[in-house]
């Protein structure tokens, strides 16, 4: 398992865990007040967390019929209020969050759909009437290397595109799609949705694949997505809120 050590978020009102060693993306560049941003000292890899608006029932629901295809739960009569059940519509909510981090025209594909995990530090101590529901999941976004430019994927404050499978839907078994090479980048994630304080706090494990696909490294593949695996694993156990105020 990767070793993780405690670590403060948002001065302290959010503590949690990362990888050892990693470095404060703040130490390097200005990061914005609603995120925190650490970086793989070896890698391109990058762990973000994230205070963000709830999605409301209705954005939710506008996600079911982009994602139907991939995710079975998520089937096109689901997509009502009158018929979505309250787990689809935060799957959807969590799906909602990853498409955000999409420019036009790249993809997500999902390898694990969101899954109910229970946050037990979380649950523990949040205020009386608050509810703390959480889900983690993994997905992959790929992009065409004419578009990447360096991107990173990350949340950002811009328009949201919808995610479509246009761009790289006729991919070949050789990682292109219409003669451009596809960029991977896979993004294990944790959303916790806190209704009363109408927020949604995500975090984002990002392995990007073109480090290791350029030298031909699948076993430093398979250990960084270990890493990922076992960093969210263990904040689903260790995240807790210590200042509530902190989404007032």
């Amino acid at each position: 398992m990767a070793q993780v050590i405690e670590q403060d978020f948002f001065g302290g009102a959010i503590r949690g865990v990362v990888p050892q060693d990693w470095i404060d993306g703040s130490d390097l560049r200005e990061i914005p007040d609603h995120q925190e941003l650490f970086l793989s000292p070896d890698t391109l890899s990058n762990f973000i967390i994230e205070i963000n608006q709830r999605v409301s029932q209705e954005d939710a629901l506008s996600t079911f019929t982009t994602f139907s295809h991939q995710h079975p739960s998520l089937t096109a009569t689901s997509g009502t209020a009158a018929s979505a059940t309250r787990e689809t519509i935060d799957q959807a909510a969590a799906l909602h969050h990853l498409n955000d981090l999409c420019d036009e025209g790249d993809a997500i594909q999902i390898v694990d759909p969101p899954t109910r995990v229970n946050p037990t530090r979380l649950g523990a101590s949040a205020p009386p009437g608050s509810s703390v529901i959480a889900y983690k999941g993994v997905v992959q976004f790929l992009t065409t290397s004419r578009r990447r430019g360096g991107r990173v994927h990350a949340p950002t404050n811009g328009t949201t595109a919808p995610v479509t499978d246009a761009a790289v839907g006729g991919a070949a078994l050789d990682g292109t799609a219409g003669g451009l090479p596809i960029s991977k980048v896979t993004c294990h994630y944790l959303m916790v949705r806190l209704e009363a304080q109408e927020t949604d706090l995500l975090v984002f494990f990002n392995v990007p694949h073109e480090e290791f696909d350029k030298s031909g490294d699948a076993r430093g593949l398979s250990r960084e997505e270990a890493v990922a695996e076992d960093a969210v694993g263990a904040l689903v156990d260790r995240l807790e809120i210590w200042d509530w105020g902190l989404f007032v």
